[in-house]
C-alpha cells in the first residue's frame, strides 16, 4: 500500500522535534542553535544616556548583570550607554562648578564695585585712593536759582509730602540756620543758600512738612574714605523718598556733564552736609552728614555745613560702629530725628 506524497515536497518533522511543526515559529534547522535576542536594557540605557545620563548608566549596569546571567547580546550596547552616560555627568558636574565659581567671582566684583562707586539706594560713592582733590572754588552758574524744578519720579512718596513750589529762587540770604534734632542732641547746621538755593529751598520745605519727624538715620560709614551718617528716608531703608526729584548743584554745577573730571574723587571735608542720589538729577530727601573727611565723586551737592557741638554728636555715633561690625551699614547705635528746626 502506498502514500500519496506530502504536500510541498516533505514530512512534517517527528513528533516531539523541538521547534514544534515545520515552518512555524520557534523552530531551527537540524545543527544550529537559535538566534540570541538584545537585551532591551542595553538599548534603553544607550538611549537614556543622551536623554537622561544618570537612568543610561543604572540602566547600563542592570543590563550587564542580565546578560552575564541570559547570555543575551547587547553588551557593547550597555558598555556603550555606560561610557556616554558618565561623560555626560562628568562634563555636566564641571559645567555646574565653573558656572559657580564664575557667578561668586562676578558676585564679589560687583560687591567691591559697588563698595567704590555706590549709586543705589541714595547712597553717596566710596572711591579709592582715600585722597582726593579740594572741592572746586565756586563759580555762581548764570541760571543758579533762576528755575528749580520738582518733577515728579514713578515712586510714590513714602510719607505724604507736597514738592516745594517751582520757578524761580532768590540766592539770599547767604545762609539759613537750622539744625537736626535727635536723641543724640542737636546737631546744628547752616544752610548753604548762595550756592545751593534749589536744595536749600527743598530741605525748609520738608522741614516744614514735618517730613523728618521721627525717622530713623539709616547708615553709617566708618572707613578711612568715607565717613557719612545718612539720614531722611521714613523708611529706613535707604530707598524711601519724596516722590519727586531735582537736579544736583554745587560742586557739580561747576563741571560740564561730559567732564572726565566729574569722575575724579574729590575730599568732602569734616562738617559737610549734603543731598544722597542714585545718579544725576535724582535728588529726593536724604541726606548725609559728613562727621570725617570722605573722598566721593563730586556728584553729591553740597548745601550746608555742620557745627562742632553737631561733629561731636557724630563722632559718639560713629564711635559704636556699625552693626556687625562692617565699616558700612545700619548705625550699631539707632538714632532718630525727632524733628528739623529751621531758622
Amino acid at each position: 500500500m502506498t502514500f500519496p506524497p506530502p504536500p510541498y515536497g516533505g514530512y512534517p518533522p517527528p513528533e516531539g522535534y523541538p521547534g514544534g511543526q515545520y515552518g512555524y515559529p520557534g523552530w531551527y534547522p537540524p545543527g544550529y542553535p537559535p538566534p540570541r535576542t538584545t537585551n532591551s536594557l542595553a538599548i534603553a540605557s544607550l538611549v537614556c544616556a543622551f536623554l537622561f545620563a544618570p537612568l543610561g548608566v543604572l540602566f547600563g549596569h542592570m543590563s550587564l548583570s542580565q546578560i552575564k546571567r541570559s547570555g543575551e547580546d547587547g553588551r557593547g550596547l550597555a558598555i556603550a550607554g555606560l561610557v556616554i552616560g558618565y561623560l555626560v555627568i562628568v562634563f555636566t558636574v564641571v559645567v555646574v562648578v565653573v558656572s559657580a565659581v564664575f557667578l561668586v567671582v562676578m558676585a564679589r566684583e560687583f560687591e567691591r564695585y559697588d563698595e567704590r562707586m555706590r549709586g543705589d539706594s541714595g547712597y553717596p560713592g566710596s572711591v579709592v585712593p582715600a585722597q582726593g582733590v579740594p572741592l572746586p572754588e565756586f563759580d555762581p552758574p548764570e541760571t543758579l536759582g533762576s528755575n528749580c524744578q520738582y518733577p515728579a519720579t514713578t515712586e510714590p512718596s513714602s510719607r505724604p509730602v507736597q514738592p516745594p513750589q517751582p520757578g524761580r529762587t532768590p540766592t539770599t540770604p547767604e545762609s539759613i540756620p537750622a539744625g537736626i534734632v535727635t536723641d543724640h542732641g542737636e546737631i546744628g547746621l547752616e544752610l548753604d543758600n548762595a550756592k545751593a538755593p534749589c536744595t536749600v529751598k527743598n530741605f525748609v520745605s520738608l522741614a516744614e512738612q514735618r517730613y523728618f519727624d521721627d525717622t530713623r538715620c539709616h547708615r553709617l560709614t566708618v572707613g578711612a574714605d568715607l565717613r557719612v551718617l545718612q539720614c531722611g528716608d521714613p523708611t529706613a531703608t535707604g530707598s524711601g523718598g519724596p516722590g519727586y526729584r531735582f537736579p544736583n548743584e554745587y560742586p557739580s554745577n561747576q563741571y560740564r556733564l561730559t567732564d572726565p573730571a566729574m569722575t575724579t574723587p574729590v575730599t568732602y571735608p569734616e562738617g559737610t552736609l549734603a543731598m544722597a542720589n542714585s545718579g544725576p538729577g535724582t535728588n529726593g530727601s536724604q541726606f548725609f552728614l559728613v562727621y570725617g573727611d570722605s573722598v566721593m565723586p563730586p556728584t553729591y551737592t553740597v548745601f550746608g555745613t555742620i557745627d562742632a557741638k553737631g561733629l561731636a554728636a557724630l563722632d559718639d555715633i560713629a564711635t559704636a560702629g556699625v552693626v556687625g561690625g562692617a565699616q558700612d551699614g545700619k548705625p550699631r547705635t539707632e538714632v532718630t530725628v525727632e524733628s528739623v528746626r529751621v531758622g
